[in-house]
């Protein structure tokens, strides 16, 4: 919890709290988020033991793109109906806000119902279009088979989706946190269970010719039932706060609807963007000639850079959003730039050390976490270049969700929406340039790349907007911060190497060695190197760990 209380202390404010603290909101937040991501690798874990790189979670990966674009855009922190939500209840009395969220759940719920049934009619076309290449070869040909099946299952995920994020935002700002932060873990659990029951009925891959398809089919449905067990838990604790029942209301004209479509639609478009990216890729990833195993491997990967750089993105961005807000006045454009300062230098404090130390331990880190079932050693080595390809952009990719905050604080949804137009293009343009010379690294490389550009099209005219902004005095310490990464993730490569060639220790039990003794070596150096840098970011992150270690 160092980091948490770390990235309480950058947003700490004098003005008047609201009814929970910022500490206790990010505390909340972070716990609820780590046990979710914690139960979400134990479900990767289940997947990759049952399927490994195999057809069954090819075609899941696939069939589950449109699943996951509503889930992420729609029902996630920080999305555009979160953020809707919060803008437009955060202003009325308790008993004015259950007709407001009967009123847009009305018009959310019909809108996504009607997507829904587009969804489970077109699934060849949707598959077609998000991975033609399949029908190059046989094994693609099985694969778009399972996932036009899959799809069809996991389509009524579009309305629950939908009413999830309503629900999320509807709860916070009743001041609940705690139980829509931890809700999606419902869905990894009945995943969990059901690749269990699976296991223990299916036989094996080479004694059952249905394998593929069965195991198929059980990760969409619980899919769907795990999405489905998430909004009932958020629907009833709306119904317990009073915060609206399930019921049909037509008041589209009302101000407070029309509030929260304001601040939803340019967000909406934006994450929206940001989605079709990865939607993008995959469409690369199939003309592979191993794509069944290039795709199952950007997943694979792309959880292990997605578990802790979902827990500090919530850290952060959570308690930065509504104190950026509250800075947005001309006369305290100051302490704005200030704020902006430390989100972006914890951010590099958080990102930089971990994405070296992922960079060079990335193989003994899969070893260790995958591999065992059908996960075999060369599945290992595809998804450690996938791996340390991600980790390359963990920090850019959270300093641009930093900056895009700063523009919503300020109403200013358009601008981030126009770079994510512009980005649509050149990640393709980059993926066609990558993805015949580099594989599926490449294809990782691009979206790398495209971040990249993203964080100095944001800084740029985020420099215009507040007048000018001490980039090269945050360039320095950034700077800083990255060589002592660089120099801490060096350290723990000669410290991996030793132990392979000196513990005598094999398999699981070196690439364990590996992962914990250079990992933990290569972060003291980090932390030793940072210190000298004599960054008040850096001394408050160290103090706090020191705290943590004297009680």
């Amino acid at each position: 919890m160092g980091e948490a209380n770390f990235a309480v202390n950058l947003v700490t404010e004098t003005q008047p709290k609201p009814k929970r603290s910022l500490a206790g909101i990010a505390g909340i937040v972070a716990l609820a988020t780590l046990i979710s991501k914690v139960v979400g690798l134990v479900r990767q874990l289940a997947i990759a033991f049952a399927f490994g790189l195999g057809t069954a979670k090819a075609a899941y990966d696939i069939s589950a793109i449109l699943p996951s674009f509503f889930l992420i855009l729609l029902g996630g922190i920080n999305g555009p109906f979160h953020s809707g939500m919060v803008s437009a209840l955060a202003k009325r009395k308790k008993e004015e806000s259950a007709p407001l969220v009967e009123a847009v759940s009305t018009l959310i719920g019909g809108i996504f119902l009607i997507v829904s049934i587009i969804v489970f009619l077109f699934a060849p076309f949707f598959i077609d279009l998000l991975a033609s290449g399949l029908q190059q070869t046989a094994q693609g040909l099985e694969t778009r088979a399972i996932a036009i099946q899959q799809l069809r299952i996991m389509a009524p995920i579009a309305w629950f989706a939908g009413m999830i994020g309503i629900g999320f935002g509807t709860l916070n700002a009743a001041d609940q946190y705690w139980l829509p932060s931890v809700s999606p873990l419902l869905s990894s659990l009945t995943l969990i269970v059901g690749i269990g029951i699976f296991l223990l009925t299916a036989g094996s891959a080479s004694t059952n010719p249905n394998y593929a398809l069965i195991g198929g089919m059980v990760l969409a449905i619980g899919t769907l039932i795990g999405t489905i067990l998430q909004w009932l838990m958020q629907f009833w604790a709306q119904r317990q706060a009073g915060l609206g029942r399930f019921r049909v209301r037509f008041a589209w004209n009302d101000p407070g609807v029309q509030e929260v479509f304001r601040v939803m639609g340019p967000a909406l478009f934006s994450s929206g963007m940001l989605q079709i990216n990865v939607i993008t890729d995959l469409t690369f990833a199939a003309f592979l000639p191993n794509a069944v195993a290039a795709i199952s491997s950007l997943d694979y990967a792309n959880l292990l850079v997605q578990t802790p750089l979902g827990i500090l993105s919530n850290m952060i961005l959570v308690p930065l959003l509504p104190v950026f807000s509250r800075l947005t006045d001309p006369s305290q454009l100051g302490q704005l730039k200030q704020r902006i300062r430390q989100g972006l230098l914890g951010t590099a404090i958080a990102m930089l050390p971990l994405s070296a130390l992922i960079i060079t331990l990335a193989t003994p880190i899969v070893r260790v976490v995958y591999e065992r079932g059908a996960f075999k050693p060369e599945g290992t080595q595809l998804v450690a270049s996938v791996l340390a390809a991600y980790a390359v952009g963990m920090f850019v990719y959270l300093c641009r969700d930093v900056l895009v905050r700063v523009f919503y604080a300020f109403g200013d949804g358009d601008t981030p929406f126009r770079i994510s137009m512009v980005n649509i293009f050149l990640n393709a343009f980059f993926d066609f340039l990558f993805y015949k010379p580099f594989g599926i690294v490449g294809i990782v490389l691009a979206t790398v790349s495209v971040n990249i550009l993203s964080v100095l099209a944001l800084l740029y005219f985020l420099n215009r907007k507040l007048g000018g902004l001490p980039l090269a005095e945050w360039g320095y310490s950034i700077l800083g911060l990255a060589s002592s990464s660089i120099l801490g993730g060096t350290a723990s490569w000669f410290v991996s190497n030793a132990i392979a060639n000196l513990s005598g220790l094999k398999g699981f039990f070196l690439a364990l060695a590996q992962s914990t003794i250079a990992g933990s070596i290569g972060l003291a150096v980090f932390v030793l190197l940072a210190s000298q840098l004599r960054l008040e970011e850096v001394d408050q992150f160290i103090d706090r760990i020191r705290q943590r270690f004297n009680r």
